[in-house]
């Protein structure tokens, strides 16, 4: 069930999700609307473009929200493959202000937005990236526009309701997101250092600040304000919530490594020049690099499947 937000939290989430975008991403949102016309229900933007304001050189991460695959798509199979692992992960560029601009796009219906950000929701893959500031770059209406909010505010319940028991006795707003990122990182294909981590945090801190001491009043458990020198929250949980919060997190971690492999598969359906994007990412991110025979780029669904292994051996993820 979800929470019903205070005006305090909405009102964050508004300002947050209002931040200005560059030309170039909204030139990229206008060409997903012009392709998968009325069934746009709202464009989010988020991921390292949005944090640093400089899409050049980078890739603009953007999610498509639909009102339902069916209407997004001409063909019954996309439609399909989207409803049974969302989401489909397309790649697109377009010309702006004189150059090339890049975007990688996830198509997800409005319902599985609401369900994957909800506390009914097990895995983090939803709730643990939306819980992360989003800009709202189209919403079709003022009444999709607040849906949006309610589901990115819900996202970050849901998150710190998973958190909480896992962080320490006494926590600050910064240890308690940097556990929180580092947990739901884990639970996928992208191992992050310590230090992408901590500027995860650092790019939004103040927004953070507040609207964890907005939310956490909403959680299933009683989490006291205190002051001390290295710390800022005290939470009273029981041992036994404490327990099986690592559990679900540990589980999370197994699942999400095979859920990862599954949809990686699937990219090399729907995303050009997949492969490539995939290995990059994981160098980016862990500085591990693998190299790709010619043989195996004519056969993309094997390759993920034999560069997974080595990545894995190499330790670009756990």
């Amino acid at each position: 069930m979800n929470a019903v937000l205070p005006e305090i939290m909405l009102n964050l989430i508004r300002q947050k999700a209002a931040q200005p975008a560059a030309e170039a991403v909204h030139a990229l949102a206008k060409q997903i609307r012009a392709t998968y016309g009325d069934a746009v229900q709202g464009i989010l933007f988020y991921g390292s473009c949005l944090r640093s304001g400089d899409d050049r050189g980078g890739m603009v991460d953007l999610y498509v929200i639909v009102d339902r695959y069916r209407s997004a798509y001409r063909s019954r199979f996309w439609a399909v493959l989207n409803k049974i692992l969302p989401p489909n992960v397309f790649y697109l560029e377009t010309c702006a202000e004189g150059r090339v601009v890049r975007a990688k796009y996830a198509v997800l219906s409005l319902a599985d937005l609401r369900a994957g950000t909800s506390g009914a929701w097990f895995h983090s893959y939803l709730w643990g990236r939306f819980a992360q500031p989003a800009a709202i770059l189209y919403a079709r209406d003022a009444d999709m526009a607040a849906q949006l909010h309610q589901a990115l505010g819900q996202a970050v319940v849901t998150f710190l309701s998973r958190v909480v028991p896992c962080a320490p006795e006494r926590f600050s707003t910064r240890q308690l997101w940097m556990k929180g990122l580092s947990l739901s990182y884990r639970a996928e294909l992208r191992a992050e250092r310590p230090e992408k981590v901590a500027g995860l945090f650092q790019s939004s801190a103040d927004y953070y600040d507040q609207i964890t001491a907005a939310s956490l009043p909403l959680l299933p458990y009683r989490v006291e304000r205190i002051e001390t020198d290295d710390a800022c929250f005290e939470p009273h949980i029981s041992s036994w919530r404490r327990l099986s919060c690592r559990i679900g997190w540990r589980i999370r971690s197994l699942q999400g490594k095979f859920l990862s492999v599954v949809r990686l598969l699937k990219g090399a359906f729907t995303f050009s020049g997949g492969l490539d994007y995939i290995l990059w990412k994981i160098e980016r991110h862990t500085g591990v690099t693998v190299v790709v025979p010619p043989r195996l780029r004519r056969h993309p669904i094997l390759a993920l499947c034999i560069l997974s292994w080595r990545l894995y051996r190499k330790g670009a993820f756990r």
